[in-house]
């Protein structure tokens, strides 16, 4: 395993981050007992770096399962978990980005994690109600008081993110130093706007569903008797496009002889500054996963797999493709950018 550094800070996570959203979730998910033993492999390879969620993940028994597997060895580790969502109940107040529901749902995350710091905590995704000095201050104040060591935020509009960063960066608070967003070759959009503002404000990049959830694995083109996440929640079907990207990753595995996995994985890796939150259920899936740092795709197949996966542009991207020979006055392929 390798690492790197996370955002600007100092803080050296590995370059796979174990996704636990899998850990105590019925029907699909992991026992205890798997998930000790995905975590132990995990650990084993060197990796140091667990994002879970408050009670959105499991109703909470994925922090808590983490607290029993890293009891003895906490600091070892970089924990990552979550605010914003919860699921519901009679309190208008349970959830959001604002400062009541950050200080309930971090002190039930500090006490079911067993811990009295948490290393990156999210803001799981953006409320549109609470403003951006509110949200950046309180979470200032909790890295303040220890509770919180770095901060980052997921499932938001870059400029939105942009904007939290230069308030908090005006007012010498603590700025995001990650983002978190749904990225995978089935799901290439992130590139238009949230991977170039990572890259100009220094952020990490953590993808979410790398896998488009098991649908690059191959599994969604074939029928199948086991449990499979598609089948139990309605969130993205694995026809049209996504069934073609799944298909050439197939493909290319074939060709190279791994797995459809570790082929959208690499494809990930190779990206800069892009780390993947990888979840699985079984020992087998998680190496499964982790074999896509030993793969090198070549040239061919990285072309192959942007042909297919080539996410639409846009307004403003659209005028701006389509104007590039007057902006740059009919010079532009004579600037080094």
């Amino acid at each position: 395993m390798r690492y790197r550094l996370l955002g600007q800070s100092g803080l050296r996570v590995s370059t796979f981050c174990l996704g636990t959203m899998t850990f105590g979730t019925a029907d699909w998910g992991a026992a205890y007992d798997e998930a000790a033993a995905i975590y132990g492999h995990f650990r084993d390879t060197g990796g140091n770096f667990l994002d879970t969620a408050n009670e959105i993940y499991a109703e909470g028994r994925s922090e808590e399962i983490i607290a029993r597997l890293v009891c003895g060895h906490r600091d070892e580790l970089v924990i990552a978990t979550k605010y914003t969502d919860h699921p519901g109940g009679g309190d208008p107040n349970v959830a959001g980005n604002h400062r009541k529901s950050l200080r309930r749902s971090l002190e039930r995350s500090l006490r079911r994690l067993g811990t009295d710091y948490i290393d990156l905590l999210w803001v799981h995704a953006w409320d549109f109600t609470t403003a951006p000095q509110e949200v950046m201050r309180a979470l200032d104040d909790m890295v303040r008081e220890g509770k919180i060591l770095h901060i980052g935020i997921s499932n938001t509009p870059a400029w939105l993110i942009a904007r939290c960063n230069t308030l908090a960066e005006l007012r010498g608070w603590s700025s995001f130093a990650a983002v978190q967003v749904e990225y995978s070759l089935a799901e290439r959009s992130a590139e238009i706007e949230t991977l170039p503002m990572a890259q100009a404000l220094g952020l990490s990049v953590l993808a979410w569903s790398p896998l488009a959830m098991g649908v690059l694995t191959g599994k969604y083109l074939r029928p199948s008797g086991e449990a499979r996440r598609l089948d139990q929640v309605n969130y993205r079907s694995a026809d049209g496009k996504a069934a073609e990207v799944a298909e050439m990753v197939a493909t290319i595995a074939g060709k190279r002889g791994c797995s459809p996995a570790a082929v959208a994985l690499a494809w990930l890796l190779a990206q800069a500054n892009v780390s993947p939150v990888i979840g699985a259920r079984t020992v087998a899936q998680l190496k499964d996963c982790l074999g896509a740092q030993e793969l090198m795709l070549e040239a061919g197949d990285i072309q192959a797999l942007l042909a297919v996966s080539e996410p639409a542009l846009t307004a403003p991207h659209t005028a701006i493709q389509g104007g590039s020979a007057i902006i740059y006055g009919g010079f532009r392929d004579q600037i080094d950018i």
